[in-house]
């Protein structure tokens, strides 16, 4: 029984290792996007576009607009944030 425990976290922290961790809260938005002009003053946000030239063709094929930077676009970092050590007060007196 203590072989097959043994075997299987072995298979697990082999299987595990390498691994990059999952782009939690990743809101499916890219960077760029194609700004269209639908008519009657509507416009319509595509944001799919990973480069502006990725984006590029979808204004070129005859939709009227342009390409820009999403104002919603926020990367998750790879790592989490970084840890920022503060200094330890001094105990108050009274």
């Amino acid at each position: 029984m203590k072989r097959i425990v043994l075997v299987i976290a072995a298979a697990a922290a082999v299987l595990s290792y390498g691994t990059l961790p999952s782009a939690a809260g990743y809101s499916g938005e890219a960077p760029w996007c194609a700004v269209m002009n639908i008519g009657a003053g509507t416009v319509t946000w595509d944001c799919q576009y990973a480069t502006v030239e990725a984006c590029t063709p979808n204004i070129l094929a005859g939709n009227r607009g342009f390409c820009a930077l999403n104002p919603y676009f926020s990367p998750v970092p790879l790592y989490g944030a970084a840890h920022i050590k503060r200094a330890r007060r001094a105990p108050q007196m009274y």
